[in-house]
């Protein structure tokens, strides 16, 4: 499958999460997506999954703004989309790129209110991290080709949980070639543990059959994307949290798994069984459900890893 495709259907699930998340917080919010430079088919995708939750918006506001340039074609085709969608949702196309944002945010009334915010191909600027970090909650996908790391910016503007992670081809090589590779580096930033979550598990829902690559792994190798991933690699990496910053709590675990790596919340649970059963890691209390109170501690001499 295409990684555009694969974007735009993990847009749409996003906004499957996000939008009843969002009719349970307040009476109105804003769903914002640029586009700079790029093709804008995300946003065809986004109000067609809109259009299919339109029984759920029933006395709430819902505003869309689409800044993009360069696709002529791209107010006919969401026009006839828009028809299709109820009296609580207003689309604003405007022609602009990302910069543009905080000025049609402000203007759209989106402070305060949910606000989910779509940016590909855009700089992340302080003044258009600062604009989308104004939602409550605020919500955050920046998408664009191979880079620097986004999680500086994101960090320095605020946002309490950020997580990256590079899409490729299943035809990716092992390794990729000095200078970088192909597919999207995305980020996603926000305020609630509940839209990490979800959209880590819409991001591996989507890209089944594709590859996800570590941004912060120095070896630069890609991974499949299955199902139950194999638990070696994650089991390392928590065993080597555990050794820089103590025991931790499965929860506390479970979010360095969202946050620090590509993997979900789940692949974290069955990676602490792993390190549980090979003897590298200790758990208090010793039995009963593998809670998110429990504690884990790295076993003296450090076990082997699973």
């Amino acid at each position: 499958m295409p990684t555009d495709t694969v974007l735009h259907e993990l847009l749409a699930r996003q906004l499957e999460a996000w939008l009843p998340a969002a009719l349970h917080r307040a009476r109105r919010a804003t769903l914002a997506l640029a586009y700079a430079g790029t093709d804008a088919g995300g946003a065809d995708a986004a109000l067609r999954a809109v259009a299919d939750l339109a029984d759920r918006l029933r006395g709430f506001r819902l505003t869309i703004l689409v800044l993009a340039d360069g696709d002529q074609a791209l107010p006919a085709r969401l026009g006839a989309i828009e028809a299709t969608l109820p009296a609580e949702v207003t689309v604003h196309v405007m022609p602009g790129d990302p910069g543009r944002l905080p000025v049609a945010l402000k203007a759209a009334g989106a402070v305060g209110a949910p606000l989910l915010t779509v940016a590909h191909g855009a700089d992340p600027t302080p003044a258009l991290l600062a604009a989308a970090r104004a939602g409550r909650p605020a919500d955050l996908l920046l998408v664009d080709g191979p880079g620097a790391p986004l999680r500086p910016a994101l960090d320095a503007a605020g946002f309490p949980l950020v997580t990256e992670a590079h899409l490729v081809a299943a035809t990716a090589p092992a390794k990729p070639p000095a200078g970088g590779s192909d597919g999207w580096h995305m980020a996603f930033a926000t305020s609630s543990d509940r839209s990490l979550q979800a959209f880590k598990d819409a991001l591996w829902a989507v890209a089944s059959g594709m590859r996800l690559l570590d941004p912060a792994d120095p070896r630069g190798r890609p991974f499949d994307v299955v199902a139950e991933p194999d638990p070696g690699p994650l089991a390392r990496e928590l065993l080597a949290e555990l050794d820089r910053h103590g025991p931790g709590t499965v929860t506390e675990l479970r979010r360095h798994a969202l946050t620090a790596t590509p993997y979900r919340a789940a692949d974290a649970t069955r990676a602490v069984t792993g390190l549980l059963e090979s003897g590298a890691v200790t758990r208090d209390p010793e039995h009963g459900r593998l809670g998110g109170d429990v504690v884990i501690t790295a076993a003296p001499g450090g076990g082997p890893a699973a």
